[in-house]
């Protein structure tokens, strides 16, 4: 194993992107037992060591075909997986919600891991053919995760009480996802 061969499917920039599947991993486990505050300290974790990775791999020219699409999949498992079981579990947990509402919330959430992954798909399709400019097309999704995040807050504290309320910022936070918005590449 060398860290810093390209090659190396464990080199230095994809074991931290290991790191962030292993956090998503685990913060779903969290979730899971009502833990959230864990979750969410696994989540920003995960955050780090998805940009970190890139700096790494640009750092010492690193990037290859195989970290760009492990990238994903680990930009898939903790950006948009993770954090709609937090916000799900969170509506239940604070809200009591139940029945049909619990139904409606959950499908929203499906819909909103479909756009996630089409999102994705899309960007990667987008960086083989170099397509990639100093804008993101729609909001990238470690921010449609802070969005969701966002709303988190606002359940545990209160702010929000309805699972619908919830469907609502979720489905226009899933739009968002693959709109034209452009936003600037850090």
């Amino acid at each position: 194993m060398n860290l810093f061969d390209k090659d190396d499917r464990f080199n230095i920039a994809n074991i931290v992107t290991y790191l962030n599947v292993s956090a998503g991993v685990t913060a779903i486990f969290f979730i899971v037992q009502g833990d959230f505050f864990t979750a969410i300290i696994l989540a920003w974790f995960a955050g780090a060591c998805d940009i970190l990775d890139g700096k790494l791999a640009r750092r010492y020219n690193l990037s290859t075909e195989f970290g760009i699409q492990l990238d994903s999949f680990a930009d898939f498992l903790s950006f948009v997986v993770m954090p709609p079981f937090l916000l799900f579990y969170a509506v239940r947990e604070y809200t009591g919600m139940m029945g049909i509402e619990e139904i409606v919330l959950g499908v929203v959430f499906i819909w909103y891991i479909i756009n996630g992954l089409r999102r994705l798909v899309e960007f990667n399709l987008k960086v083989d053919v170099g397509e990639v400019e100093k804008y993101f097309e729609g909001v990238p999704t470690p921010l449609g995760a802070i969005l969701l995040w966002i709303l988190y807050l606002l359940t545990a504290y209160g702010v929000i009480t309805s699972g619908y309320i919830i469907a609502v910022f979720v489905l226009v936070i899933s739009w968002s996802l693959n709109s034209k918005i452009k936003i600037r590449h850090l």
